[in-house]
């Protein structure tokens, strides 16, 4: 499966990679050259942030058609692209946090004018992407087996893993150079670019689905290995067409890195180590609590399993514009930051925080009033259709606590402070979620409603946390 959306990681905010089509953006340096006011109005948040969320549903869109097509092979070709995801999961957490310290540093620079700290910073990002993704990739693929044991993988789901994983986590190094150029361009407040391949690398890798899935216009049917040179092509595609404004940029744009560039790279590499670390702690501490809660409520069943895997992906494209406007928020508070504006700061990120707000409450509204028409449109039970419709209406009132943290971590991480999200994320699954759950289901013995909103107090506590961080405004004194 082309990674970039985290469908099934559902309540985290996704940081995609695409893919791109050739552009040269330097709109935030040649601002702060020329000394122009610093963008901080609703307007110019939402010119960066729909790009991003476009981008996002699409990738969604692709993953979600990807599985579907997958699941005409059967459910052990299912289960073994489930398995592979697991550890696509896990370099793309890395390449998260690789990719918040690379909007930080480089949207600091931007906007101080600092061209040349820019492109250090985005060499050093690579550096570290690619190192990481390799160990990640020589680890897993060393020893598929073991992994796969560990997992309880059955023999037979294990030899049709194997052979999808190789070329799925292989693409990894491809994706971890795309994924960083990505959040340069990001940046550089060019968020229309990685778009249009959200777009191109979609189309590529569902066209390449139908023909080497399925065996269409004479090539032979590879089945899910087909289904992973189609991701493992695909990638490559958004590759190469990331690399084509690198090259074409002009000598002070902040994307035109060079090899002395790398070589100057060194002295920024502890920054983009410190700055990643508390991004992948905060992407685990997510994983870890969904993982948790997951376990909790498989002791009421197989239905609430599948209400909440069905209401998860029902729901899953309601909280993308959140993502999109914590995108945009880093950018421009980092931007703001660099050329010495802390009020403009300060000013994005609340705007930021309120626009999230009003999306969100006005797709919670429709989500929960259709919350019984959209259970009984994907499923026929009966038990999984009253088990769903509860949990949709939970996750219509998450709404907006939830977009309104993805928006003020935005801003937290574009200041340089990635530790602040961590610790926010930290205490919402870990003090509220996975304690709450385990108490109203292993202690009150209460029904299964009340394990669903144990999620809408992990969330609460995230956007209180963050928002009084950013009140408080620590963030501002932040190393970048």
């Amino acid at each position: 499966m082309a990674g970039g959306s985290d469908i099934d990681d559902p309540e985290g905010a996704p940081a995609l990679p695409s893919g791109s089509l050739a552009a040269t953006a330097s709109a935030g340096l040649e601002e702060a050259a020329t000394g122009r006011a610093v963008e901080d109005g609703i307007g110019a948040i939402w010119r960066l942030a729909w790009p991003v969320t476009t981008s996002l549903v699409l990738a969604s869109a692709v993953n979600l058609i990807d599985v579907f097509m997958v699941g005409r092979l059967g459910p052990e070709a299912l289960a073994a692209v489930g398995y592979a995801t697991q550890f696509h999961f896990l370099s793309q957490s890395v390449l998260f946090a690789v990719g918040f310290a690379c909007v930080a540093m480089m949207a600091r620079a931007i906007g101080g004018g600092d061209g040349e700290r820019a492109r250090h910073a985005l060499a050093a990002s690579l550096v570290m992407a690619v190192i990481t993704a390799l160990v990640i990739v020589g680890v897993v693929l060393s020893f598929p087996r073991l992994w796969l044991g560990l997992l309880a993988a059955e023999p037979r789901v294990i030899e049709l893993t194997i052979p999808y994983l190789n070329l799925v986590l292989g693409s990894s190094v491809m994706l971890a150079v795309a994924m960083t150029i990505e959040n340069g361009l990001r940046a550089d407040k060019d968020t229309r670019t990685p778009m249009f391949v959200a777009g191109a690398v979609g189309l590529v890798k569902l066209g390449l689905n139908f023909v080497l899935i399925f065996g269409w216009m004479g090539f032979p049917r590879l089945e899910l290995m087909g289904a992973g040179l189609a991701t493992f092509l695909s990638q490559g595609l958004g590759l190469l067409l990331f690399l084509v404004p690198v090259v074409r940029a002009r000598e002070a744009s902040p994307l035109a890195i060079r090899p002395r560039d790398f070589v100057a790279a060194r002295t920024l590499m502890p920054d983009v180590v410190r700055l990643s670390l508390p991004g992948l702690g905060e992407r685990l501490a997510m994983n870890l609590g969904l993982l948790a809660y997951f376990r909790v409520l498989a002791e009421f069943g197989t239905v609430a399993i599948a209400a909440y895997s069905v209401g998860i992906r029902v729901l899953s494209f309601s909280w993308l514009p959140g993502s999109g406007i914590g995108a945009a928020a880093s950018t421009l508070v980092g931007q703001a930051l660099g050329s010495g504006d802390t009020d403009a700061a300060t000013r994005i990120g609340w705007r930021a925080t309120r626009l999230a707000i009003g999306v969100a409450v006005v797709i919670g509204v429709a989500c929960g009033l259709a919350r019984e028409p959209l259970a009984r449109l994907v499923v026929d039970d009966a038990a999984t259709v009253a088990a769903l419709a509860p949990f949709l209406l939970c996750l219509a009132w998450t709404q907006p606590f939830l977009q309104a943290h993805f928006a003020l971590g935005g801003a937290h991480r574009g200041a340089g402070d990635t530790f602040t999200p961590f610790l926010a994320a930290t205490a919402g699954n870990w003090a509220l979620r996975v304690p709450l759950a385990c108490l109203f289901a292993f202690v009150l013995d209460l029904p299964l409603v009340w394990v669903w909103y144990a999620l809408v107090f992990d969330h609460i506590t995230r956007t209180i946390w963050l928002g009084w961080s950013f009140r408080r405004g620590r963030w501002r004194h932040a190393r970048a």
